[in-house]
């Protein structure tokens, strides 16, 4: 029997009436037995952690409990489990919140939770999680939970979990927990996979983006699956969409998890019908020893003012007013220990409008403490009103420092962690760690094709054949580039080296850049070691997730074949 597993969210804040549209919108035969929600990433654990230091009964997602004042009764009305880490930090906590709303709507509801992943407290961490995979989420839906509610699995866990109980694979079947590995990778992200943030758009009409449906899928006893949407909703799903969601936040062929490590070089997409496809092939191996943990902590205090430049001379407007600061920071005597300018030149010759004829200098300070960032910043940019460059403003009055956060990953011994499911009757049963493990090595690049034959060439834009998707993972970054067809494959595989990467993308020039091939899927995944400086939540960077690195890379130009164009 298939199993329909469906998502509603891919962070905290998405779009709030997801879960309803996912729970009633489901065409006949296309009912859903199980809906998960991702409600975790870096940045979430950090503010989580901060509302725990407020109020130690909060640390978990309230939009998913808002959202369970509806959602719970429709859910009971059509037997559909429940699956979600919006337990945050405090899984306990969400997971009572929820039966004392079962018992104020009059439904039986049962509700279970997983915990163990929090980790004792280490090096001023506001929380410290390992990542858990889904036999306690398994033991939960075994137990007779219709929701199931964890702390801090990986991503995939949400898919795995429900998988392992409705199909009762063993520990052991690699290549099935590898399948649904790289299904709930694909599902984690929401609409990212039905056509959100897609490379592509363009080929696609405007009105049928305009409001993505969330995905679908449909996992099989052999590990494979069908991703899809509900009929009827926005966004499409086609091997691109798949494609770049698979590529979105990995690294090398092996994709390690607590339940199987996923051969990403082993998955085959196949177009199966308009809005369907078909996810086979993936090969499996047993998982590694440790699991990765993420500690979030507060890496001290920033501040920041944007200075506007105008018209002429910019250039030397920004040089008088960088003097200017750091005159004044040296007067003070408590210069911040990081201070740094970017200059953004946005500016147009002969502009017809102001804005336009404008540049941005953008100056950021960090330091342990909020003084250096606060009072000597502020003061020194508001005593400058008068004195400075000709045409003298900024984007925002000048602000007190804010604490930021920084996230780091490390890993931690699988036996070391007391992964627990807490079933609905209040029984608490340990998991087991793993029997067989493997460590982790890279995979042997695979033998590439011929490239193609010379020819004349003409310069455009990387975009016009190659899609892309990038992403962070705490300070390091990845970017994954694919193409559709193999005549463009074999240009790609032989075009764009790690030297080309770094010299369309100067800001990686200096940085650690690791090429991974992925045949199958005709793409390449170049990850960025360090780019991110010390993760999201330090802001150490102009797009500090890496969001759009892959779409600035797209738009350099290289020589491609004309064939190919």
């Amino acid at each position: 029997m298939v199993l329909r597993i469906g998502n509603a969210s891919g962070f905290y804040g998405d779009r709030f009436d997801a879960v309803r549209e996912m729970l009633t919108g489901a065409g006949p035969g296309g009912e859903l037995h199980v809906l998960t929600g991702d409600y975790l990433a870096e940045l979430t654990m950090l503010i989580l952690g901060r509302d725990q230091l407020k109020d130690p009964a909060a640390g978990y997602a309230r939009t998913f409990l808002r959202q369970m004042e509806e959602g719970l009764g429709l859910a009971h009305e059509r037997g559909i489990r429940i699956v979600t880490n919006a337990g945050g930090l405090n899984p306990a906590g969400l997971a009572d919140a929820l039966r004392a709303l079962a018992a104020k709507l009059g439904l039986p509801v049962r509700v279970a939770h997983v915990e163990g992943d929090r980790l004792p407290a280490r090096d001023g961490a506001l929380a410290a999680n390992a990542y858990l995979g889904g036999a306690g989420i398994a033991a939960c839906l075994a137990a007779g939970a219709d929701v199931v509610v964890t702390g801090r699995v990986t991503d995939a866990a949400l898919v795995t979990g429900p998988a392992q109980w409705h199909f009762g694979w063993g520990p052991q079947e690699y290549d099935r927990l590898a399948g649904a590995v790289v299904a709930g990778h694909v599902l984690e992200c929401g609409t990212q996979a039905t056509g959100g943030n897609y490379a592509f758009f363009r080929d696609h009409d405007p009105a049928l983006l305009r409001r993505p449906g969330f995905p679908v899928a449909e996992l099989h006893d052999d590990g494979s699956c069908v991703i899809t949407k509900h009929p009827g909703t926005g966004g499409l799903v086609d091997v691109g969409t798949v494609t770049a969601q698979l590529l979105y936040e990995t690294a090398g062929a092996r994709y390690a998890g607590p339940d199987a490590t996923a051969r990403l070089d082993t998955v085959r997409l196949t177009r199966e019908a308009p809005d369907r496809v078909r996810v086979e092939g993936v090969r499996g191996e047993a998982p590694p020893p440790t699991l990765k943990a993420g500690l979030s902590r507060l890496g001290g205090f920033r501040n920041e003012v944007v200075f506007v430049l105008t018209g002429l001379d910019v250039e030397a407007k920004a040089a008088l007013v960088r003097d200017q600061i750091e005159d004044a920071f040296a007067r003070g005597g408590s210069r911040p220990a990081e201070v740094r300018w970017d200059l953004v030149r946005t500016d147009r010759p002969d502009a017809a409008t102001e804005e336009t004829a404008s540049a941005l200098l953008r100056l950021v300070v960090r330091d342990p403490g909020p003084e250096a960032v606060g009072r000597t910043l502020t003061g020194a940019a508001i005593e400058l009103a008068l004195a400075s460059y000709p045409g003298f403003h900024v984007t925002a009055p000048p602000a007190k420092g804010s604490p930021y956060g920084v996230f780091e990953t490390v890993y931690v011994d699988a036996a070391e962690v007391p992964h627990t499911a807490v079933l609905p009757d209040g029984t608490r049963q340990g998991i087991p760690v793993p029997a067989r493990t493997r460590v982790l090595e890279p995979v042997p690049e695979p033998e590439l094709p011929e490239p193609p034959a010379g020819g004349p060439v003409r310069r455009v834009p990387l975009g016009r054949i190659a899609g892309a998707r990038s992403g962070d993972k705490g300070g390091d970054a990845n970017v994954g580039v694919w193409v559709r067809t193999e005549e463009e494959w074999r240009w790609l595989v032989h075009a764009l080296t790690v030297e080309r990467f770094r010299a369309l993308l100067p800001e990686t020039a200096d940085l650690p850049v690791v090429r991974h091939v992925l045949p199958n899927l005709r793409a390449l995944n170049f990850t960025v070691a360090g780019i991110l400086g010390e993760g999201v939540a330090s802001q150490a960077r102009f797009d500090p997730q890496a969001k759009a690195l892959g779409e600035w890379l797209r738009s350099r130009e290289v020589d491609v074949p004309e064939g190919l164009l």
